[in-house]
């Protein structure tokens, strides 16, 4: 079942939010692996998330930081493409991956435990490029170990 054309009359009456870009690595298995990713800084940016987008290239991301670690619950409410979340402690280390979480879903997805970020992917990215917990994201306003 396909979800119904979002026209963008719709977009615009619930306030679409912009959101600025910037660089991110993450360093897995002696590889430093480079995205583009936009920022969700704000409640507004955070509820909006990566709501609605028809495609997420896969050297790009979108990173929800967080003032201090705490823990987390997302979901995919009107998410229309799978995305891996990797929910990070204030060190930069990966604390879990959930992976291809499934579209539209409104089911919680809890980051078992204390974090501080929280960066979703393109669904397939975390298998794809091997990534893991313990692997370490550098950004400012996260620690590296």
């Amino acid at each position: 079942m396909f979800p119904a054309p979002i026209r963008a009359e719709t977009l615009l009456a619930q306030g679409t939010q912009s959101f600025e870009k910037a660089p991110l690595t993450i360093r897995s298995q002696g590889r430093d692996l480079r995205f583009t990713v936009e920022l969700a800084l704000t409640p507004g940016q955070m509820s909006q998330g990566l709501m609605y987008r028809r495609a997420l290239a896969p050297d790009a991301g979108m990173l929800f930081l967080h003032p201090q670690e705490q823990e987390l619950a997302m979901w995919m409410a009107n998410t229309l493409i799978p995305l891996d979340m990797l929910f990070i402690r204030a060190d930069g280390r990966i604390h879990r991956i959930q992976e291809r979480a499934v579209p539209l879903s409104e089911t919680t997805i809890s980051s078992g435990g204390r974090v501080k970020a929280v960066l979703e992917l393109a669904g397939g990215a975390a298998a794809r490029l091997g990534l893991k917990p313990g692997d370490v994201v550098v950004f400012p306003g996260l620690g590296t170990p």
